[in-house]
């Protein structure tokens, strides 16, 4: 069984992406936690209800649409952080960076309280608030903290994750990461769970880029492939594709010469360019087109380049692009070779005999684009742009690319009324609500209408593009701010507070960190160890009451809950308290309450703490260390590898933890000073500025406040999405042979009208009508698809005497067999007049067995005193003789097996054969056999003239192809299993 429930994105304009897959035994899994720029609590609700019924978090992608949720979902739900949750290492550090910048940048990310849960609380109070109450936001140490949670994969290592404490076994389910293209690390997911073999792809891009490679369908994740899907994504139960695409897709260079002739234009005129960017996937892409654009026309000296800034500007892009300088594995091969290219021309002795190479720039290291990451940097660049008495181009590169919040909205707000700047949209944005659109969709509507004139511009390879005038239109700006609960607003939000803080408490024990000691969860019940069962009985019913009575008071009157409340746990929930009277205390208040941690293990064995293994000089270097003293934070240090410009506890030139002193030297004059600055150029009046925003600690309330702008600027439209398109979709669906084919993460438009053309494509693929063709889903939010796959497993015991007569045939790792045998219900077998005559050492021995004349065969109960619940599975016996006879011609043998053209090719060049192939899909052997394989799997040879049959000495006819066609026969059957009839 295997249903596909989409919870968010499908048949809709949103790009957030959720989706809850149900497999056999009520094992669930939630591939993605997308949210979108409306930061809806409403559309969260149907996860919240699923979350005890799910066994683990598949994550795709390190942007918001996939992964926005997961902080705000392990802070504000009970039992989410207790699920185990996988993703690639790309994934979940620059996820974790974007999830820091999203909370640091706006606090509508946050979310607000419902009015109708304050009203619960208080009806007068919460009846008067003016503004919605904020939620308490993940704090950088927390998000750090809850995808330390999420355990890394590797590409195309296969894995068999552990399920949550509240799922049901997950009997063997395997997932294997496989490369998406699109972003960093992003990952095609296949499932394979009993029969059911599914593959889970959204958002990918089969085409490679500058920086990241194609997706895995053809090849491995560095992008080399051949023409055929790898067997591993090949024929899945389900392919689950999202069907939003490109609506004009551009080859790679075509796209980046378009991008790089409009900012041209622009700053050729002394205007700023404005491109709204992500803060830790795509802005990878575009970092690294500009920054190798800028060396290349400084390089021919090109005046207007050289007197252009270029920035890129985000809360956290230092992270971002340390976290990428240490990824270059996971990038297109052409990085790596760029860096290693760079490595080693550093390693030369003073560069001797590469002349300039020396100087040159890793693929992020950058020497023209800078990092911004405080708001008054923003305000200062921007302000010298309003300043220079003679205009100067600047490029910024700004998240977020909703243009809602970030740097990129502060930006539009500078630059919106001078008709010299652009704005360059790089995909297409998503609506919104329905109430308000997004400040980036309201231009890309602008951008379709052209209602104000278009300036039509041409590359230098002959290309057009377009620039659209937005003639003075207003745009309204939306600003949000916190401000501090005070009063009245502040008793009604610690009411509100202690009735969550009540109900979490009773739900769960373990709270975020509770991952670790999931498997040893147990019950309260089963726990106790108490001699009188009907004081347990008694004292439980006496919990419930009590827990259900403290829930009404708190919800009434209670702020902060008591030390009676606490009870036990008040040794380990409030600081200070060593004591706790358990005179005429049953159960758990009689019991210390100490968590038993579960040690971790993987498939090499339990985890290692290197804390633990520290030396005794190591160990004074980190107890010694001075607290502010880069690089001697203990949790630093312990256990990971030292960088190269850490220094000793001792100083510099010191030994310290370094062990040999370092040699300190100036930096020639030679050498550029972008290497030790590798964020891009430094060392101005932008390092020294401070943001002077006073923060506020504690509950506080959402103040929205508009303004609109009037906007004279250009907008223009280059594609960067990387995403496949409608062509792609075309070549590789019938290359991947799904079974059922189920479209999510698209509009209601463009996906039905994709799911009809790939119906259509797939029917005459394989020359069937629409009706007999594969099925094409595409269910909508919250609508339950079942995509089982048409087959009918059962599980049965093989009986002794018919294990003995199967003859078994290994195909690609498996034991394959045909059998014919008769089925017997649970708790019973068959006797045959073989077994009785077998020998008085196997004659079996039936207690009250009758004393008459043995039969053909009987049927004796087995007995169930063992009480192993074997006695339940039918049990398959062999035939008995009156009835072998009868089915024995209807078992034919079979071939079994999967052949490839490409290894048939390698066999017949081993024996000696010419064999090439020719046209679309058919080899040819010594220019007589052609071999052709259809798309359901059927092998075709075809010969010239009529194959010869073996002559007495045993060698083949060689007259007319004969021989040539019983070789190639020969080495067919030797790649496939022959399994006869048992």
């Amino acid at each position: 069984m295997f249903t596909f429930c989409p919870l968010q994105g499908a048949l809709s304009e949103s790009t957030a992406s959720q989706s809850l897959l149900e497999l056999d035994g009520g094992v669930k899994v939630l591939i993605n936690v997308g949210w979108d720029e409306t930061f809806d609590v409403e559309k969260l609700r149907e996860l919240e209800k699923q979350v005890s019924t799910i066994s683990l978090i598949l994550l795709t992608h390190a942007t918001v649409a996939h992964l926005g949720a997961y902080a705000h979902c392990c802070k504000h739900f009970p039992l989410f952080a207790r699920i185990p949750v996988y993703a690639t290492r790309p994934v979940i550090d620059l996820g974790r960076t974007l999830t820091q910048d999203l909370y640091s940048s706006t606090p509508v990310a946050a979310t607000t309280i419902p009015a109708a849960s304050l009203a619960d609380v208080s009806y007068t109070q919460a009846s008067s608030a003016e503004h919605p109450f904020l939620l308490q936001a993940p704090t950088p140490e927390e998000t750090a903290r809850y995808f330390s949670l999420i355990q890394p994969l590797k590409y195309s290592q296969p894995h068999q994750p552990l399920p949550s404490p509240f799922s049901p076994p997950l009997n063997g389910l395997t997932i294997t990461a496989y490369n998406s293209g699109h972003t960093l690390g992003g990952t095609i997911w296949h499932i394979q769970h009993g029969l059911e073999s599914i593959a889970y792809a959204v958002d990918w891009n089969q085409v490679r880029e500058n920086v990241f490679s194609g997706a895995a369908w053809l090849g491995s994740h560095n992008g080399v492939g051949g023409t055929e899907v790898i067997e591993q994504l090949r024929k899945p139960t389900a392919l689950i594709c999202s069907s939003r695409t490109p609506e004009a897709s551009l080859a790679r260079a075509r796209r980046d010469e378009q991008i790089l002739e409009s900012i041209k234009l622009c700053i050729a005129r002394g205007g700023t360019v404005l491109i709204p960017v992500d803060s830790s996937a795509r802005v990878l892409e575009l970092a690294y087109l500009m920054e190798h654009a800028f060396r290349n026309e400084i390089a021919k000296d090109n005046e207007v380049f050289k007197s252009t800034k270029l920035y890129l500007a985000g809360r956290s892009v230092g992270s971002t692009m340390r976290n990428a300088r240490s990824m270059l594995e996971w990038m297109d091969p052409n990085i790596v070779r760029e860096f290693e290219a760079v490595a080693d021309v550093s390693r030369k002795p003073n560069n001797s005999g590469s002349g300039g190479a020396g100087k040159e720039a890793g693929p992020f290291d950058f020497k023209y684009l800078r990092l911004i990451e405080r708001k008054a940097q923003v305000e200062r660049i921007l302000q010298q742009a309003a300043d220079d008495d003679q205009p100067r181009g600047r490029i910024i590169l700004a998240s977020d690319a909703s243009l809602d919040w970030g740097f990129s909205k502060d930006v539009l707000r500078a630059i919106a009324a001078d008709a010299r700047n652009l704005v360059i949209l790089t995909e297409k944005p998503s609506v919104g609500t329905a109430n308000k659109r997004s400040v980036a969709r309201t231009l890309w509507d602008w951008w379709k209408e052209r209602k104000d004139g278009v300036a039509t511009e041409q590359t230098s390879s002959g290309d057009s593009f377009e620039q659209v005038y937005t003639g003075g239109q207003e745009l309204e700006l939306t600003d949000a701010t916190r401000q501090a609960l005070e009063g009245s607003e502040l008793m009604v939000y610690q009411q509100w507070l202690a009735t969550q803080r009540q109900l979490q408490a009773t739900l769960q024990t373990g709270g975020a960190t509770a991952l670790e000691a999931s498997a040893d969860a147990v019950d309260d019940v089963s726990s106790e160890s108490s001699s009188d069962s009907e004081g347990s009985e008694t004292e439980q019913q006496g919990k419930a009451l009590n827990i259900s009575t403290t829930l009404g008071q708190a919800s009434r009157k209670k702020v902060v809950l008591d030390d009676k409340d606490l009870g036990v746990n008040i040794l380990i929930k409030k600081k200070g308290v060593y004591d706790f009277d358990v005179r005429g205390k049953k159960g758990r208040d009689r019991m210390f309450p100490v968590p038993i941690r579960r040690k971790r293990h993987d498939e090499f064995g339990e985890l290692i703490r290197p804390e633990e293994y520290l030396r005794a000089e190591e160990r004074e270097d980190v107890d010694g260390a001075e607290p502010g003293q880069f690089g001697n934070n203990q949790e630093d240090r312990l256990g990971k590898k030292r960088r190269f410009d850490d220094v000793g506890a001792a100083g510099k030139g010191g030994f310290g933890a370094n062990k040999r002193p370092q040699i300190q030297r100036a930096l020639s004059a030679e050498e550029p000073d972008f290497l030790t600055h590798a964020n891009g150029p430094g060392g101005d009046e932008l390092d020294e500025l401070q943001d002077e925003e006073e923060t506020v600690v504690g509950p506080a309330k959402l103040i929205l406040t508009s303004q609109k702008i009037t906007v004279r600027l250009r907008i223009a439209f280059v594609d960067f999405s990387g995403l496949h398109d409608k062509r792609s979709l075309n070549m590789l669906i019938p290359l991947i042979q799904p079974r059922k084919l189920i479209f999510v993460s698209g509009s209601e438009e463009e996906t039905l009208a994709l799911a009809a053309d790939c119906k259509k494509l797939l029917s005459a693929k394989l020359g069937t009508s629409d009706e007999q063709a594969l099925d094409v889903l595409a269910p909508a939010v919250g609508e339950t698809a079942d995509a089982s796959m048409d087959t009918n497993a059962w599980v049965v015991r093989l009986a002794d005497p018919l294990v003995k007569r199967l003859k078994w045939q290994s195909v690609h790792g498996l034991d394959v067999v045909t059998v014919t045998g008769l089925l017997l219900p649970g708790g019973a077998f068959a006797v045959t007049n073989a077994d009785q005559e077998d020998g008085t050492n196997k004659r079996l021995k039936i207690e009250g067995a009758p004393t008459s004349a043995p039969t053909d065969s009987a049927v004796v109960p087995l007995s169930s005193a063992s009480g192993d619940g074997t006695s339940l599975v039918p049990t398959l016996d062999v035939l008995p003789h009156n009835r072998a006879s009868a089915v024995r011609s209807a078992a034919q043998p079979l071939h079994v097996g999967d052949l490839r053209l490409a290894d048939l090719r390698r066999a017949m060049l081993n024996g000696g054969h010419k064999a090439e192939f020719r046209g679309e899909g058919t080899l040819v052997i010594d220019d007589a056999v052609a071999v052709r394989k259809t798309v359901t799997g059927r092998i075709e040879i075809e010969s010239v003239g009529l194959p010869q049959a073996m002559d007495m000495g045993g060698m083949m006819g060689m007259g007319a192809g004969g021989g040539t066609f019983y070789a190639v026969r020969k080495k067919i059957y030797e790649g496939l299993a022959v399994v006869a009839g048992a």
